[in-house]
């Protein structure tokens, strides 16, 4: 009876299957497979411990170039130099704003951090501490976690004179090259050259949840901020998998093999997507959906791996930096958050706080 409509039809699809085919299909969202600004950044570090590039609610990237930081003005495109470290036979090893966008961080190859007024262009700390170099920064109000190859992590107040008392965090065995504050800034996740993923809260000086799945370093971490709770990480050449942590309950969730180291990993402040990027061998940059993990995009351009990434402040495109000495920017979210994901299930797990 599927052709009851029209009998004498040889099409065994009936004729609604027909009119259903032929209706254009719901535009998916198109990304550019190409970047819309390339800059030149010399001396750009092939080191995959290193993060070197930044983006800043003030809409300023920071790079690390050598010895020098740099600053990029999205909006005028002007670029100026805060530091040179050149004079103390120093490199430049980390950097990270402050959540407003109005203070640096810079980390160094000789272990020392320094805290820079942006606006003024003035060295405000200096943080000593640690013993190797710091490849890994993360801000919670005024206060700053350093990861270092020392394999200690410090928390430390940026005000003269503190506030908070210095906290070392010491758990990871080898580098480490990951640190991430979670959206509420309760947690801190840390990922190590040990294969170690660990997650601190802020009095504990062991961590609430140790991770040993993954089976090379972790240096992409990303929490999101949809959902609470929810981590991300990446491991690399030995491990090439994204996976996903409750970590409310502890319980590991989902887990994708990408097939390529996993140098880096963001979401996108709108929708339940989020980007990943990636080493050998491909250095390809690719869009996810969450929680179905489809592909909905890939990127490739960089002919190194994609060490660096950075999100624009509001949330739309990406930066990525690689060792080929480049800096490119992509548009790979939406701004507007989609009706659907505003009732999706996975949102009511914000609600619960």
């Amino acid at each position: 009876d599927y052709n009851e409509q029209c009998p004498y039809s040889l099409s065994p699809v009936s004729i609604k299957s027909q009119k259903l085919l032929r209706s254009p299909r719901k535009a998916t969202r198109k990304i550019s497979k190409i970047p819309f600004k390339v800059l030149d950044a010399p001396e750009l570090q092939d080191d995959f411990y290193l993060n070197l590039v930044d983006w800043s609610a003030q809409n300023v990237l920071a790079v690390g170039l050598g010895s020098c930081v740099y600053l990029w003005s999205a909006c005028t495109s002007q670029v100026t130099r805060l530091c040179d470290l050149s004079s103390d036979s120093n490199t430049i090893t980390s950097v990270s704003w402050s959540e407003r966008g109005h203070q640096l961080a810079v980390g160094t190859q000789h272990g020392y951090v320094t805290v820079w007024d942006v606006a003024a262009s003035k060295q405000v700390n200096k943080l000593q501490g640690h013993s190797a170099r710091v490849g890994a920064l993360a801000w919670n109000g005024d206060v700053l976690s350093s990861g270092s190859r020392d394999r200690l992590i410090m928390q430390r107040d940026t005000r003269t004179p503190s506030q908070v008392p210095e906290r070392r965090l010491a758990g990871h065995r080898q580098e480490v090259c990951g640190l991430k504050w979670s959206p509420d800034n309760q947690y801190l996740a840390s990922g190590g050259n040990d294969n170690r993923l660990y997650v601190w809260n802020q009095h504990s000086s062991t961590p609430v949840h140790s991770y040993s799945e993954h089976m090379a370093a972790v240096k992409a971490i990303a929490w999101s901020p949809h959902h609470h709770g929810l981590l991300a990480s990446g491991g690399g050449t030995a491990d090439r998998c994204i996976r996903f942590w409750n970590t409310l309950t502890g319980q590991p969730m989902q887990c994708v093999d990408t097939g390529s180291q996993v140098c880096n990993l963001a979401w996108s402040k709108h929708s339940s997507e989020l980007v990943s990027t990636h080493g050998y061998s491909q250095n390809q940059i690719l869009v996810w959906k969450y929680p179905s993990l489809t592909q909905v995009a890939k990127l490739t351009g960089h002919s190194y791996r994609v060490l660096y990434l950075a999100l624009s402040p509001d949330g739309e495109a990406i930066v990525t930096g690689a060792g080929d000495e480049t800096l490119r920017f992509w548009n790979v979210f939406s701004k507007a958050r989609s009706q659907k994901e505003n009732k999706s299930v996975l949102n009511l797990f914000t609600n619960i706080r």
